[in-house]
């Protein structure tokens, strides 16, 4: 018996009506979708921490998903697990012709691929093809910022030059200042989104993954904050129990920290 054999046979049990575990044959599509959104981000957590036991513990949760998706789907007589394989492979192939049909043949970019499947798909419905098709609105903010971003930019559609970008940022900043001076929270919230997406797109320019540079800062920001609690803690106190000057004196300490391992780190250019 392979081992995804296996597996299979281990969600085929725990989903049956029977015998199974009552929790599992609750679910659903949308009560597990939240749950593969997770494993995903506890893969991506594991691979930024180089942490390559945890990572394969976090692979086999992220496939597990996928077998609870393909399941269900069976159950409903849609498709099977064979089914999601046999799709994988085609594409793989199929975006692969380089490889696969005419070695040493020019690479199309992946992005290449994906809109001429877009046009396919759009022209078998009847409908008109565009560069934001097939863009999943459960990605995270940031994340489909910037693809939507870069799609609009393959369309054409983009900034000359980051000059006229920071400009931008500099117009979004002075908006939520009007509406902060004028009490409209709702306003200055939509502006804020503005402002956002702006910075997002200026991140992509640079070739920063706006996401991957977010949750680099709440790295830093967490492990400046765990500083500050535990020199308060010294003396019995909480961030709450200090002035604002001995705060940002904390702050700044563990920021001196942070640039001294990284001064420390011989890799660190």
């Amino acid at each position: 018996m392979s081992d995804i054999t296996r597996l299979l046979e281990i969600m085929t049990r725990l989903r049956d009506v029977e015998k199974g575990c009552p929790w599992d044959v609750a679910q659903r599509f949308e009560t597990i979708a939240p749950y593969t959104v997770e494993e995903a981000y506890e893969v991506a957590d594991a691979i930024e921490g180089g942490d390559r036991e945890a990572l394969r513990g976090e692979l086999g949760d992220l496939l597990f998903q996928v077998v609870f998706h393909a399941r269900m789907a069976e159950e409903e007589g849609a498709f099977d697990f064979a089914a999601v394989v046999d799709g994988i492979c085609e594409k793989l192939v199929r975006r692969h012709p380089h490889v696969f049909a005419d070695p040493g043949a020019p690479s199309p970019s992946w992005e290449e691929h994906k809109a001429a499947e877009r046009a396919e798909a759009a022209a078998a419905s009847g409908q008109r093809a565009s560069a934001l098709d097939d863009l999943p609105r459960g990605f995270p903010a940031l994340v489909r910022a910037a693809k939507l971003q870069r799609r609009m930019g393959g369309a054409g559609f983009a900034w000359r030059d980051r000059a006229g970008m920071m400009a931008k940022i500099d117009e979004e900043i002075e908006e939520v200042r009007v509406e902060l001076a004028a009490g409209d929270d709702a306003g200055a919230g939509r502006e804020l989104g503005d402002l956002l997406f702006v910075a997002a797109n200026l991140a992509r320019e640079c070739g920063v993954d706006p996401e991957a540079a977010l949750r680099a800062t709440n790295a830093r920001v967490e492990a400046r904050f765990r500083h500050l609690e535990a020199r308060l803690a010294e003396s019995g106190r909480t961030p709450a129990d200090a002035p604002d000057d001995e705060i940002d004196a904390l702050w700044q300490e563990a920021k001196a920290k942070e640039t001294g391992r990284r001064r420390a780190d011989p890799d660190e250019r």
